[in-house]
């Protein structure tokens, strides 16, 4: 997908935004002060930053200052900072968009997937529907009566792997190594966790349990 650079000296922060866009296919490069966001960019190819404005050695405004003597990349700024003063000083200094603490991360990725569309860095829109859902595959989002829901990246690739196997039985050995991998040691419990989520999240009534074996998709319009 791209290059992400995400500055953000709170770590927890930092690191649930940094695994949700890897959950997403993006690399991602994470900086926690003004100094290694800097020393990232300028070492890094980075397609995109989320560059948080309240940082330790050079905060985030001279950062944007700096990134753009050098670059034009889509630049988000994630702040606490509500206040009109500084938001009209980001755009004043060509930052892209603005986020405002605390954030739906759902939210962040389609921001991030929206600039990144804007240079041709994000794959063509791939939208399911069924009934009042809207699910976008390759923005990772999903919409439900016009409502954002907040779902996760691997909650949306296994909805597209039953989806892309509709009417066919899938184990969960099989789900698990489509999404995680052969090398990620989890459980077949995970996989009723996450579909249990889906059937919450979304309504679905088209996800089967096959009993003693996995589940399978099957469209009732």
């Amino acid at each position: 997908m791209a290059n992400l650079l995400i500055v953000e000296d709170d770590v927890l922060a930092n690191e649930s935004v940094c695994e949700y866009l890897q959950d997403m296919g993006h690399i991602v490069f994470s900086a926690y002060d003004g100094e290694q966001a800097l020393e990232l960019f300028n070492s890094k190819e980075i397609d995109l930053v989320v560059l948080d404005i309240m940082l330790p050695q050079i905060n985030g405004l001279n950062v944007l200052k700096k990134i753009r003597q050098a670059s034009s990349i889509p630049i988000l700024m994630l702040t606490a900072m509500d206040d009109m003063d500084t938001q009209i000083m980001s755009f004043d200094n060509l930052a892209d968009d603005y986020v405002t603490k605390p954030f739906s991360i759902v939210l962040l990725g389609k921001r991030i997937t929206a600039l990144l569309r804007r240079i041709g860095k994000t794959e063509p829109a791939n939208i399911w529907s069924y009934k009042d859902i809207i699910v976008d595959f390759s923005g990772f989002s999903a919409e439900k009566a016009g409502k954002l829901i907040d779902i996760s990246p691997k909650e949306v690739q296994l909805l597209k792997i039953l989806v892309d196997h509709t009417g066919v039985v899938l184990t969960r050995d099989q789900i698990l190594d489509s999404i995680w991998g052969t090398d990620v040691p989890l459980n077949d419990r995970t996989i009723d966790t996450y579909i249990g989520r889906l059937r919450k999240k979304l309504g679905l009534d088209c996800i089967v349990t096959v009993k003693g074996i996995g589940y399978k998709f099957e469209a009732v319009r």
